[in-house]
C-alpha cells in the first residue's frame, strides 16, 4: 500500500468520524440529563480517544514524510490544515470536554461543542476532497 493511500484511507476515517461527531453524538448530548451525561461523557472520551487518535497521530506522520518528500499545493495545504485542526482540538475542544467532565455548566459547553465543531467539519472535509483530488490526479 502506498502513502498517499494510506494518506486517503486515513483522511476519509476521519472524515466520516467528524460528521458522526457533528451530526449525531454532540447533539445527542442534550438529550442527556446533567447526571447522565456526566457519567456517559467520562466513557464517550475514553472510548473515543481510542479511536480518534491514532488516526489523528498517523495523519500527522503521513504529512509530515509527504512534506519532506515534495513541497506542492497538497502537503502544504494539507499540513496547514492539520496542524489548524490539532491546535483547534486542544485549545478549544479538549477544555470543552473538560468543563462536561468536571460537571461544569454542560448546557453552554454542549452547544459550543456543536457550533463550534462545524469548522472541524469543514477542514476535514477539505482535506478529504483535497486527498481525493491528489490520489487520482
Amino acid at each position: 500500500m502506498t502513502l498517499d493511500l494510506s494518506r486517503l484511507i486515513i483522511d476519509f476515517g476521519l472524515f466520516i468520524l467528524i460528521w458522526i461527531v457533528q451530526l449525531i453524538i454532540y447533539p445527542s448530548f442534550g438529550y442527556y440529563s446533567k447526571e447522565n451525561l456526566y457519567k456517559w461523557h467520562r466513557k464517550y472520551t475514553k472510548r473515543f480517544s481510542i479511536v480518534v487518535m491514532p488516526l489523528m497521530c498517523s495523519q500527522i506522520i503521513i504529512a509530515i514524510i509527504q512534506l519532506f518528500q515534495a513541497q506542492n499545493w497538497y502537503t502544504i495545504l494539507s499540513m496547514l490544515i492539520i496542524v489548524s485542526l490539532w491546535i483547534m482540538t486542544f485549545k478549544i475542544f479538549v477544555p470543552l470536554h473538560f468543563s462536561i467532565d468536571n460537571n461544569k455548566p454542560i448546557e453552554n459547553a454542549c452547544s459550543k461543542l456543536v457550533t463550534k465543531n462545524w469548522m472541524r467539519t469543514a477542514l476535514w472535509s477539505i482535506l478529504l476532497i483535497s486527498s481525493v483530488i491528489y490520489y487520482i490526479y
